[in-house]
């Protein structure tokens, strides 16, 4: 004990001033001089600030589908490339359906699909010409997979817009997101934001198809029918205008490179304006020179938007979307317009709304219970190991300044089964430290100095208290692993509480006994 090392106490040290540091921006507001990393405090969570609760199925399912309807223009493609002619392309589900027109064309075809199509298991082709193209159950299981993390990059950019902080954003099993938004209140406005897939495309009008044809079943190839919003007519009736469309899709929302609220000039209300980035420039430049004259229909989430005549080539690369906007509904469309489209639809199956006055009903429970426990815990150990008790409570009130200082630098979010972890996290303090002036006492019985003691008591104790501090520790970091929301902040809680008790036992207590009896050549009785 007389020989306690320097560098350890300089240690403890630092370590007390950057505690302190880190946990005061909690309590009050920091200068400007004040570190950056040391400046943040703890956020709260949904459960102590109140706020939206979301759980969202992503039909993964729906992403294979659509991944396979891409594959057909790209069949399209390579076929005219090479002039293969064919008398129909068509998707269904996981499956391509691609029938040549001349027989002599099939062992050219067969090769090129093998070549384009590696992710496809190809089948012969049939009487009819038709050559089936089954997606591989492994890139099927991959796209599944891909979705459900796109849609979570989707969801936290559009999220992220609202201007809230730490909304926690995570998978849960194989297609369910979980959503929390502390501070928000807006359920209604935060599902729409969410779970609004943003297809946005861009297809030119059939002009010389027949439209009532067309409605009456005889539909061009090449060629689909798509509707704009409902309107109400003159009779009170809702009525929706019909478009004949070619079906390929020139433009599409993933080459937006920017949305932003504007005013259309023409009926003096809300728009959006669309920028696109360098490929969608280029495209709709080609677009719009090649088709001055005819109508192009502005497609989002499966409604004609509108369809106004291409006037002339527009090389500047932007589009404007109308539709009678009120300032919310254009602010939220250029929200989910910038962060993407949802690559699947989501649903949402469960939803909670926590409001901030629940939330400080449970801030002020848990404060009290982590008061009243601390105040039982330090007039036990005064009592009870007297001024060994009172070391033990100096090392306990640094064990709960560093378990603030850590989270808050950390960037952790406090939650109710967080503040759960901290009352644990008092006791497994103290039960280290009980440990160690158990074996003390023991060692005193024994016949030994009061230094011996004290020196065989922190050998005798350190591993027991390592071997249960650690497997405490494993299971927690198990939790934070697999579990979600609450459970992941009573983890990072305990956690954290964890290593802090194991610092404070073991180095900080001794430290303190250590300087004390430092300069004390002879020890009669310790007061334990």
């Amino acid at each position: 004990m007389h020989s306690f090392p320097r560098w350890k106490i300089w240690l403890i040290l630092t370590v007390l001033v950057v505690s302190l540091m880190g946990s005061l921006p909690n309590i009050m507001s920091t200068p400007s001089w004040w570190p950056s990393a040391l400046s943040h405090p703890m956020s709260l969570g949904l459960d102590l600030k109140g706020g939206v609760h979301l759980v969202l199925d992503v039909d993964v399912n729906k992403a294979v589908t659509h991944s396979v309807e891409e594959d057909v223009d790209t069949a399209r493609q390579v076929l005219r490339k090479e002039k293969i002619r064919y008398r129909k392309l068509a998707s269904e589900g996981n499956t391509l359906k691609i029938t040549i027109k001349e027989a002599s064309d099939l062992a050219a075809a067969e090769t090129l699909l093998k070549d384009t199509f590696s992710n496809y298991n190809l089948s012969p082709a049939a009487a009819d010409n038709t050559f089936v193209l089954t997606l591989k159950d492994s890139v099927a299981d991959e796209t599944r997979k891909f979705a459900v993390d796109q849609a979570i990059e989707v969801i936290r950019g559009r999220i992220d817009a609202l201007g809230t902080t730490e909304p926690v954003i995570v998978k849960q099993g194989d297609h369910r997101i979980l959503v929390q938004i502390p501070g928000y209140e807006d359920s209604a406005r935060a599902k729409q934001l969410i779970g609004r897939t943003a297809e946005l495309q861009f297809k030119l009008v059939d002009e010389k198809g027949d439209l009532e044809k067309a409605m009456a079943g005889s539909i061009p190839p090449g060629d689909i029918i798509m509707y704009g919003p409902a309107k109400r007519g003159a009779n009170g009736q809702l009525n929706r205008q019909p478009y004949l469309l070619k079906k390929h899709t020139e433009l599409s929302g993933s080459e937006i490179a920017d949305a932003r609220v504007s005013i259309d000039s023409r009926f003096n209300e809300y728009a959006v304006t669309l920028k696109f980035n360098s490929k969608g420039s280029h495209r709709f430049d080609k677009l719009t020179a090649a088709h001055v004259g005819e109508r192009f229909a502005i497609i989002l989430e499966g409604v004609v938007n509108s369809a106004p005549v291409i006037r002339e080539r527009i090389s500047g690369g932007s589009a404007q979307i109308t539709g009678s906007f009120t300032p919310a509904e254009a602010h939220d469309l250029a929200i989910i317009l910038r962060a993407g489209a949802l690559p699947a639809p989501v649903q949402v199956v469960e939803e909670r709304s926590i409001g901030p006055s629940l939330g400080q009903d449970s801030i002020d429970q848990g404060m009290k219970s982590i008061i009243i426990g601390t105040l039982f815990v330090l007039v036990f150990m005064g009592i009870y190991y007297r001024m060994f008790g009172m070391v033990a409570n100096v090392a306990l009130i640094f064990n709960m300044l560093l378990i603030i200082g850590a989270m808050s630098m950390i960037g952790s979010t406090l939650t109710l089964p967080g503040m759960a972890g901290i009352v644990l996290t008092i006791g497994m303090a103290v039960d280290a430290n009980v440990l160690i002036f158990e074996r003390i006492r023991e060692e005193l019985n024994l016949g030994k100095t009061p230094l011996a003691a004290i020196d065989g008591g922190y050998d005798k104790a350190f591993s027991t208290i390592i071997d249960a501090n650690i497997t405490t520790l494993i299971a927690a970091i198990v939790l934070f692993q697999f579990g979600s929301g609450p459970v992941k902040g009573f983890a990072v809680t305990l956690s954290v509480g964890i290593l802090a008790s194991m610092f404070t036992a073991i180095t900080v207590t001794r430290a303190i006994i250590a300087v004390s009896t430092e300069k004390r050549a002879r020890i009669e009785k310790l007061s334990i």
